[in-house]
């Protein structure tokens, strides 16, 4: 009634009669035979000049064969096979918030495509940020691909990774902030009031209590809601076909998807054929195997850290970079006593300055750090009874500050030592592609193989380039562009950010390295002489009244004599928003005099950047005589 209209009964069926017989000869009438072929294509034009693809694509929009599956169950309603399973993949407990995100990213029981197409124009090994990048995108631009998902779609990132790490270190800021207000006469002139309290002295006892289980069932939550966008159904929806195994190439121009419980050769394992194939299996943490007892020891990494139900009391950390020292932080503001063993000095290819006051920092909040550290021994003490018991173990080692060895008992041991490639047992030498056994696949600058040219590779299983979420999606771009577009994008054209964020953030910027052969090579000292600008916080209106970032800065570097900048390190809170305006100047050749000359609002933090700008701009006034 509110449209001003209304349809009889004789006149709404009507309209769906002739809907109906709209319908069919749409279908009938106008749509290719190739409709009848399952699975059903919608068609769709390559619109890139220069494509190497058909000027007419047929895109994959129908996956019914492919999603079929069942859900997973709660606990305690799960089964022991679902328990056992969940927990090979490091996601426990099976509570609402697993079940839900298992059911996105690792379907229970799936029925791969069948029959898989002919030949697929881009097939992708891995589902990681890489492998959902470079297997959507080429679909969406018309593109017959498929992704291989062997555990967990959405990968490390989503998984064991940024998502579930930023959640936490969000309720530890929270924890930071809130002991903040409950010291009497603060400076915020904020007080926390105890309604049944009897006494003022029951006030000065007031205490920020902390619900380990609740801080670690909203990151579940959160990480679920997520989920979805690295979901098969979200892949289905983009015209991509999803299958769930194991990728191995049987040649260099085809894949064998090895089923789950399946071997490899088994009949009923898919044989995809590819022009284009991009290896994403991303990589593992590195766990050394020098160490007496450490293979037997229930030591945690970043796959199984957030599974934890019980905030151990104790925590030792290996590891100096980003990963053990946001948690070491974390951890600490929860409550626990974190010992961070270092061999070297803290994030050693970074700023020393940085790590200098980020050290500062976690150390006021609890932190301790022993240098120089060479781990002889880890003892298991006890085994954890159940799945929320925690196990106790002993960790024998020499350092600097202590002349004879010592040992340090803990209920968690946190290894965060790098990560290796994951290239085992993908056929590589089936497939021709040439690659280092801990580094990864060897690339040239266009992402492709130095080996195999039909065979690319993005992401954590590269050897030598920045093992980031954002680089990987980045890489992933420049492979759909290069591999089926006739692209050439390269990657040392990139210009990479990494922020570590702890409080405050660390962010820093650089290049990826080739040689003289476009192949990429590690990254080198750059020896060439440069000028350094400082911006520090403590002088930085934003700073002052936030009572925050005293020991921060911005310091950009530019070749000599000129305002190219060349690198940035930034310590303050938000360093990872702040760096990007850096990056942007890098990537299209804008001027540190050009950043100065941007006029930044006030007051910010970012004004520390236009802060190195304006000291660039007044080292070259012109004065009055």
């Amino acid at each position: 009634a509110d449209f001003g209209f209304s349809i009889t009964l004789i006149d709404m069926t009507m309209v769906i009669r002739l809907l109906y017989l709209s319908l069919l000869a749409n279908f009938f009438l106008l749509r290719p035979t190739t409709c009848f072929i399952s699975p059903i294509y919608s068609r769709t034009a390559a619109t890139t000049s220069g494509s190497s693809l058909p000027s007419q694509r047929w895109q994959i929009t129908n996956m019914s064969s492919s999603s079929s599956s069942s859900q997973w169950n709660e606990s305690p309603t799960s089964t022991s096979e679902e328990q056992t399973l969940a927990k090979s993949l490091s996601i426990w407990p099976l509570d609402t918030y697993n079940v839900n995100l298992l059911n996105e990213v690792r379907h229970k029981q799936y029925t791969n495509p069948n029959p898989p197409l002919p030949i697929y124009d881009l097939v992708v090994i891995g589902a990681g940020a890489g492998g959902l990048v470079s297997s959507r995108q080429a679909a969406r631009r018309g593109a017959k691909s498929c992704m291989i998902s062997a555990e967990l779609a959405g990968g490390d990132c989503l998984n064991a990774g940024c998502v579930p790490s930023k959640a936490l270190l969000r309720c530890a800021k929270l924890v930071r902030e809130a002991k903040k207000i409950v010291v009497q006469d603060n400076e915020y002139g904020i007080s926390v009031t105890n309604s049944g309290k009897t006494s003022d002295d029951d006030a000065n006892q007031m205490n920020v209590s902390i619900d380990f289980p609740k801080i670690m069932e909203r990151m579940r939550k959160l990480r679920a809601h997520i989920a979805p966008v690295d979901g098969h159904a979200r892949g289905d929806s983009l015209g991509t076909q999803t299958f769930q195994g194991r990728g191995v190439f049987t040649s260099p121009s085809t894949i064998e998807v090895v089923e789950h419980g399946q071997q490899l050769g088994a009949e009923s394992n898919p044989i995809l054929h590819f022009r284009k194939a991009v290896i994403a299996t991303g990589g593992r943490p590195f766990v050394p195997d020098n160490i007496s007892g450490l293979k037997e020891a229930p030591y945690t990494t970043n796959l199984s850290l957030f599974n934890l139900q019980q905030l151990p009391k104790r925590m030792v950390v290996l590891g100096a970079g980003v990963v053990a020292l946001e948690m070491a932080q974390a951890f600490a503001s929860f409550g626990s006593e974190v010992t961070v063993l270092q061999r070297s000095r803290l994030l050693s290819r970074g700023d020393e300055e940085a790590a200098e006051a980020i050290k500062q920092t976690l150390e006021k909040e609890g932190v301790k750090f022993l240098s120089g550290v060479s781990v002889n021994e880890v003892t298991t003490i006890k085994e954890a009874t159940n799945n929320d018991d925690l196990p106790l173990m002993s960790v024998s080692l020499s350092c600097a500050e202590h002349t004879e060895p010592i040992s340090l008992d803990c209920e968690c041991l946190l290894l965060a030592l790098g990560r290796t490639a994951n290239v085992d047992s993908l056929g590589l030498e089936s497939a021709g592609v040439d690659f280092h056994p801990s580094k990864g696949i060897l690339v040239n600058d266009f992402s492709q193989s130095v080996s195999n040219p039909d065979v690319y590779a993005v992401g954590d299983c590269v050897s030598d380039v920045f093992r980031l979420t954002h680089m990987s999606g980045e890489m992933a771009k420049v492979v759909v562009q290069n591999a089926l577009f006739k692209g050439q994008w390269r990657l040392s054209s990139l210009v990479v950010p990494a922020v570590m964020y702890t409080d405050p953030e660390y962010a820093t910027i650089g290049r990826i390295h080739v040689d003289e052969n476009d192949n990429v090579v590690s990254p080198i000292e750059n020896n060439e002489e440069v000028d350094v600008y400082k911006a520090e916080l403590q002088h930085n209106d934003r700073a002052i009244l936030d009572s925050s970032d005293k020991t921060s800065f911005v310091k950009i570097l530019c070749k000599k004599g000129t305002g190219t900048i060349v690198g940035c390190t930034i310590v303050s809170s938000r360093a990872g928003e702040m760096i990007n305006e850096v990056s942007l100047a890098m990537k299209h050749d804008i001027s540190l005099e050009g950043v100065g000359r941007n006029i930044h609002s006030y007051p910010t933090l970012g004004e520390a950047v236009m802060g190195c700008g304006i000291q660039f701009i007044n080292s070259r006034w012109e004065t009055m005589n």
